[in-house]
């Protein structure tokens, strides 16, 4: 049986101590994952990273797989946490291009080691593990949704025009990112992501100047 957020693999809820156990094991797990991959990364590693015993890991999680579950809403939950100031201000140009400056100058700091750790997960498991793909999906649907209400918030303003999109913008918008992460890793360079993002936010910022102009 799966475990969830709060539960042991049987099921039962924990208690606080059993929570921070919990979590210990799944932050442990998450390291090794993005440093190793899925496939590099054995229960005894993360055992052995966590500090705890393999009973304990099994008192949390029913298998290996629903431990990478947990790492995947882990992960999806950090991204989204990195990036919370500016994900709240996405309703401006100058807002989106804040947030591209913060991917771009983190992926610099990193010297574009790791990728995307949603990415990177759902590259590795979304042909071997259908649960696990779903997960990244749930995970990649949020941080579309936080693009998305950026942009629905400028075009209910009539600061983009009425035929505009926000969700296939959101879309595309989020799909660039991750193909410009992908580059950045493979050529440990930020200037693919700079130049896929910029590419999108001139979309939206030509978007905005053509509201303003039908306004004026």
């Amino acid at each position: 049986m799966a475990t969830n957020g709060t539960g042991t693999g049987d099921g039962r809820r924990l208690t606080r101590r059993g929570l921070k156990t919990r979590e210990r094991i799944v932050a442990a797990a998450a390291e090794l994952i993005f440093d190793r991959g899925v496939a590099e990364t054995t229960l005894e590693d993360i055992r052995a990273a966590a500090g705890v015993s393999g009973s304990q890991v099994y008192h949390y999680f029913a298998d290996k797989q629903a431990l990478v579950r947990a790492v995947i809403d882990r992960q999806a939950a950090a991204v989204l946490h990195t990036q919370a100031a500016h994900l709240d201000h996405l309703d401006t140009v100058p807002g989106l291009r804040a947030w591209r400056d913060l991917l771009v100058e983190h992926q610099r700091t990193l010297q574009c080691r790791g990728g995307c750790p949603l990415g990177t997960l759902g590259a590795e498991l979304a042909e071997i593990d259908d649960a696990a793909r779903m997960a990244v999906a749930r995970g990649f649907s949020r941080w579309e949704a936080r693009i998305r209400d950026g942009l629905q918030a400028m075009h209910a303003r009539g600061d983009l025009p009425a035929h505009a999109d926000p969700a296939d913008l959101a879309l595309a918008t989020l799909a660039a990112l991750q193909g410009g992460l992908l580059l950045a890793q493979v050529q440990r360079d930020p200037r693919p992501l700079a130049v896929a993002l910029d590419a999108m936010i001139d979309r939206i910022q030509a978007l905005a100047e053509h509201a303003a102009a039908a306004r004026a």
